[in-house]
């Protein structure tokens, strides 16, 4: 028997393990889906790219719409982050995003090309360049 969990003196509800389809489906969405949902914001310019969770965008994002695509050249600083912490957290979700891996940190989808460049900062910590362009 689960958990009960009373809501008043009269009814009483009992939480149950609805079957391992669930747990499996439940999972899955926490390992591919979580890291993107956890991001706290996006990259400027970019409004389907989660931007890491310990990044913060730097001001001044290039952004030009042109007939062939979108060219985006935005950074961010993450000062308590590694450069490993970070080409995990993006080869992960942007593989959940649909983005596929052609180089170590280039990715394709739709017709453009989404370049990571992961830079040490004079202090510790990681700049990271993100560059969109039409392939």
């Amino acid at each position: 028997m689960g958990p009960v969990f009373a809501v008043d003196r009269r009814r009483k509800f009992r939480v149950r393990i609805v079957g391992r389809r669930f747990a499996l489906l439940a999972l899955l969405f926490v390992l591919f889906a979580g890291p993107a949902l956890a991001a706290q914001g996006f990259v400027p310019g970019i409004d389907d790219l989660p931007l890491m969770p310990g990044l913060a965008a730097e001001p001044g994002a290039v952004v030009f719409d042109k007939p062939t695509g979108r060219i985006v050249e935005a950074s961010a600083l993450g000062p308590d982050l590694s450069a490993g912490a970070v080409r995990d957290f993006y080869r992960r979700t942007l593989a959940a995003l649909g983005w596929q891996r052609t180089g170590t940190l280039v990715f394709v989808r739709e017709g453009e090309r989404l370049k990571l460049v992961i830079e040490p900062t004079d202090t510790a910590g990681v700049r990271v360049r993100f560059d969109v362009a039409p392939r």
